[in-house]
């Protein structure tokens, strides 16, 4: 591979997106192939920072346009400082979340207008785009129990990152029409997939589209 490939796995709390990024990132090592895996908010010390900020339920409590211009400024140092340079060393990023979040939480879940979203987006990051987003769709009450399960056995600061898990089923439930919206609008990029299906059973669909979009 002469240049890089960037992915991101997408979802509403509790998809899985951690367990299924990490056996992506095993079965590309194993045929030889370079990988980065990063996440967002974050991925470079500036980014973590703002994470906190966001994440943390005691992070502040911040109108959903303060979270946009939040989330784009870590995005616009995480593109510049870690995927980037990555790609243009040909390897594989596999990022945890991206702008489609953004869109998702703060435009369908928080009812900022999107358009005002892709205009940030233009402006900060010039649109830069994944090659693949892998939207990990899961019933919301699941995805939920999940979280909080999870969430339960976390210690120190992982603990508190529960602020958009605290907020009403009706949120959760605009987030997930909201992924399913954007994978519905961009089909060459965006592919749905059944998370609540056997952990293994996920996998393999997973690493089967992403070898098939490698060729």
């Amino acid at each position: 591979m002469s240049s890089g490939f960037f992915i991101t796995f997408e979802g509403g709390e509790g998809a899985g997106k951690t367990t299924q990024i990490n056996r992506l990132s095993a079965a590309l090592k194993d045929t030889g192939c370079k990988i980065v895996t990063t996440r967002e908010p974050g991925g470079t010390k500036e980014a973590e920072f703002i994470r906190n900020l966001l994440v943390q339920r005691d992070g502040g409590q911040w109108n959903a346009m303060a979270e946009v211009l939040l989330l784009f400024a870590a995005r616009a140092m995480h593109i510049e400082k870690v995927i980037k340079p990555a790609l243009s060393d040909g390897k594989i990023v596999i990022c945890d979340r991206f702008t489609d979040s953004t869109v998702a939480y703060q435009g369908y879940g928080r009812g900022l207008d999107i358009e005002r979203i892709k205009d940030i987006e233009r402006a900060s990051v010039d649109a830069f785009k994944p090659d693949l987003t892998l939207i990990l769709d899961i019933d919301v009450k699941e995805g939920l129990a999940r979280s909080h399960k999870r969430l339960a056995g976390e210690k120190g600061f992982e603990k508190t990152e529960d602020r958009f898990e605290r907020m009403d089923i009706s949120f959760h439930e605009k987030l997930r029409a909201g992924f399913l919206d954007i994978a519905k609008h961009e089909p060459e990029r965006c592919r749905v997939i059944d998370a609540a299906q056997n952990i293994d059973l996920l996998a393999q669909e997973i690493k089967k589209i992403v070898f098939e979009k490698l060729g």
